[in-house]
């Protein structure tokens, strides 16, 4: 296979942001998560936990609230006092609409999906019905005497639950009046608290309203009566969040000590009827605040402030032990945060109000395979480009030849020409773009640089020639008629006659830049070079018009079973540029060179050997012995990609790194300190 040399970064300083609220759609096996930044990212569950949609930040947008109504509509609600719906096709925010009752701290769909419910700070809980369309006021409930933090509809639809600080509401849902408040209790360890706020309610089909509070307690209580019926104090600090199945036998809370539990209906005795609640597992999978939970049908879900979405799986509920029985934790975003100028040897980074451009350092000093060489000029931090506004950035990219630097965000696209005189960098913007290219969700650059594709949020794909200083638009591919189709992948030949690109749907359309029109259409969930966010790799002949034999191959063989195993998608692939028969690859934990050249490995084959070679012909026997070589030294992994036909580039982000940059956790007392 060869040597690399290989130049490690570890100074892309990222630290992703907090995990606010995460909504389950059972349906569509959805997950939607809303982070403190205010960006929505969309899981599929069903397509190894795949980020396959995202909306970006914006400063004055915290979000409170996500929920998912009926025809898979998505909606949040925030401390801007809007309720906003995203359009889940384009990737953009629909509409909003002010509630008109100040910042938003919660929100429910009804069972039927059909209306909305949200409670505000000045104590109201609002009514609102779901048209085709938008959103229409209906109704205020009676006004609370304080703000409305969490609600829950009783699955008949016919009552409702609320949330306040010291108490909580059941509501008549048609006649909107309060019909009990329950006052819950302020003792926490023997202590009387001045406040105790009601983080989180659950509405169950018997009548139980289930809360969770800042005392640490879990309570239960009669909504018929209005009178606590059972409570269990667990945790020296606040319950954050609650989440019941749908079959209503188990739900999980979250707590301030990251800590998270999950109860159970259990009978009894072995033999009784009769059932009772018990606190049957705790998980300990987060260093900070649990602030949100969701439980799907065969696992619980969990986000918080240390920025990870854990998925533990219910081993019980699992009917197969494959890797959707192994736990996850999901921190970095699928999408690409870094970009590549192999020709002057810059890291372009992305963060959410600014870039980063960076020059690799570089060694005169040699070695043998394995070994640490001693930089002899450190990197360079050459440019931080700040954006102006509230909103985050969404995409962003530098050209091969390091001249070119375009990014966008929601509102705004910037093109800008950089000059390079010695050791100094100039920087000047182009001016007067057109008004489609606004927004962009994905930014490329052809290898010679001398075009830019840019994948608009109306659908459309635009290619501009770059000439010196200056640019012009030379074709806009429209999408189909009727549909507004937005476009999260773009890959572009190494002759630059050949662009694919995926949308939403899953599809890839393949385009002639030479004669600028539509060559392919594939309807697989894939990507030219072409890869499955399941274990799975595709190779596609343009010319041909037809899968490869090695693909046919593949997929009539199988890959291993410990391949198929794998539970992180991969996030980046591509062909070595002096060798076709080398496909490269990595995920957040893996980076992998294909050579089709060689056979496939079966089941019984070692695929991946964690030892070094002991001698010389150990290493000639593993690089002969099947197409699969895999590296796990660089993890997490961010980016890697090949400088030139001897060098790659890894950027990796230690998690350590991260959680040094967080917030301090509650601290807990452990025995004899």
């Amino acid at each position: 296979m060869g040597e690399f040399k290989v130049h490690r970064v570890r100074f892309f300083n990222y630290v992703p942001s907090g995990i606010r609220c995460v909504a389950y759609n059972n349906r569509s096996n959805r997950l939607a998560v809303s982070r403190t930044d205010g960006t929505v990212e969309v899981y599929n569950l069903s397509a190894n936990y795949f980020q396959e949609k995202f909306f970006p930040g914006h400063e004055s947008r915290a979000t409170e609230a996500l929920c998912w109504a009926e025809g898979q509509r998505l909606f949040s609600a925030g401390l801007n006092g809007e309720i906003m719906e995203y359009d889940l096709q384009a990737l953009n925010i629909k509409y909003a609409v002010d509630a008109f009752g100040g910042p938003i701290w919660s929100m429910a769909a009804s069972p039927s999906g059909s209306q909305l419910l949200v409670g505000c700070e000045d104590g109201s809980v609002k009514l609102f019905q779901i048209t085709p369309d938008k959103i229409q006021f209906e109704r205020n409930f009676d006004r609370q005497k304080s703000r409305i933090l969490s609600l829950s509809w009783h699955p008949s639809g016919t009552h409702i639950a609320a949330g306040s600080i010291d108490y909580i509401s059941v509501f008549d849902v048609k006649s909107g009046s309060a019909i009990h408040k329950m006052i819950v209790d302020r003792q926490h360890m023997g202590v009387s608290k001045r406040k105790c706020i009601v983080w989180g309610v659950a509405f169950l089909s018997d009548g139980t309203v289930i809360s969770v509070d800042s005392a640490g307690k879990v309570q239960f209580w009669d909504s018929a009566t209005g009178t606590l019926v059972k409570s269990h104090l667990i945790a020296n600090a606040d319950v954050q969040s609650i989440a019941v199945a749908e079959q209503e036998d188990s739900f999980v809370v979250g707590t301030a000590e990251g800590t998270v539990f999950h109860f159970q209906l259990v009978p009894v005795t072995s033999n009784s009827s009769e059932k009772q609640w018990v606190r049957t597992k705790p998980f300990q999978h987060h260093t900070h605040d649990v602030r949100t939970v969701a439980h799907s049908p065969t696992a619980l879900i969990s986000g918080g402030t240390d920025t990870h979405l854990v998925i533990r799986p219910l081993m019980e509920k699992v009917e197969v032990k494959n890797y959707d029985a192994a736990l996850r934790k999901i921190t970095f975003p699928h999408r690409r945060l870094i970009s590549c100028s192999k020709k002057r040897q810059l890291l372009l980074f992305q963060f959410a109000h600014h870039l980063e451009l960076w020059r690799l350092g570089s060694t005169v000093a040699t070695g043998k395979n394995g070994d640490t060489l001693p930089l002899s000029k450190n990197a360079d931090h050459l440019l931080h480009l700040k954006t102006k506004g509230p909103e985050n950035i969404i995409c962003s990219c530098i050209s091969p030849c390091g001249s070119w630097i375009a990014y966008s965000t929601v509102s705004r696209f910037f093109l800008y020409r950089l000059n390079y005189e010695h050791d100094n960098i100039s920087l000047k913007r182009v001016s007067k773009m057109p008004p489609f290219l606004r927004c962009a969700l994905q930014i490329l650059f052809s290898e010679d640089s001398t075009k830019l594709f840019v994948a608009s949020n109306q659908g459309a794909l635009h290619i501009v020639q770059l000439s010196g200083g200056s640019f012009k638009h030379l074709h806009a591919f429209q999408p189909q008629s009727g549909t507004v189709e937005a476009m999260c992948l773009l890959a572009v030949s190494s002759d630059g006659n050949w662009l694919a690109a995926s949308g939403t749907s899953a599809g890839v359309h393949v385009y002639n830049v030479k004669q600028l029109k539509v060559s392919i259409g594939l309807n697989v969930p894939a990507c030219i070079s072409l890869c499955h966010v399941l274990p799975q790799v595709f190779e596609y002949s343009i010319p041909d018009k037809q899968y490869t034999d090695w693909s046919r191959t593949v997929q009539k063989q199988g890959f291993h079973h410990l391949w198929l195993q794998r539970d992180t998608p991969i996030t980046h692939i591509s062909f070595h540029p002096k060798r076709p028969m080398h496909i490269l690859l990595h995920d957040a934990y893996m980076f992998c060179i294909i050579d089709k050249s060689l056979p496939l490995p079966n089941d019984k084959t070692l695929l991946y050997n964690p030892f070094p070679p002991t001698n010389e012909s150990d290493v000639i026997r593993r690089r002969t012995a099947h197409a699969f070589k895999i590296s796990k030294i660089y993890k997490p992994l961010l980016f890697m990609d090949l400088l030139d036909e001897r060098t790659l580039v890894a950027v990796e982000r230690p998690l350590d790194d991260i959680i040094a940059q967080l917030p301090p956790p509650i601290k807990k007392k452990k025995f004899g300190t």
